[in-house]
């Protein structure tokens, strides 16, 4: 399974998904004009990545410094199929990280912490520089 790599813009973050450790980035500003269409391969590169024979464990690390309402929600659903592939037996652990700065991303992650029963997520505070 290949890598998905999508460069960053001034709407949409950074993504880096490796089938090879597991580790899945996603990083930046979340507010593409169509976040329905931005976040589809992703979703389709998980998928696969769960059906496949070396499947286990998923690391997500993100760092979204700004999202808007309809990213949020494809988020949340994100996170529901990860926390659905935990329920399966996949080990999936999520960091949230935000700046200690950033109020407003710290209670975002505490929101969505709240909708997870199975998968692990961490609230990971960046100290200011």
């Amino acid at each position: 399974m290949n890598k998905l790599l999508i460069g960053a813009t001034k709407s949409s973050p950074k993504v880096s998904l490796d089938a090879e450790t597991g580790l899945l980035e996603i990083e930046g500003k979340s507010y593409p004009e169509n976040a329905s269409k931005f976040y589809a391969p992703i979703f389709d590169w998980i998928k696969e990545y769960l059906k496949g024979p070396v499947a286990g464990s998923i690391q997500l690390n993100l760092e979204i410094i700004y999202l808007n309402s309809s990213s949020s929600k494809i988020l949340l659903n994100l996170f529901d199929m990860l926390d659905d592939a935990a329920r399966r037996g996949h080990e999936i652990v999520i960091n949230w990280r935000y700046h200690e700065e950033n109020e407003t991303a710290f209670e975002c992650g505490e929101e969505f912490a709240e909708e997870l029963t199975t998968a692990k997520f961490n609230l990971v505070k960046i100290p200011a520089e």
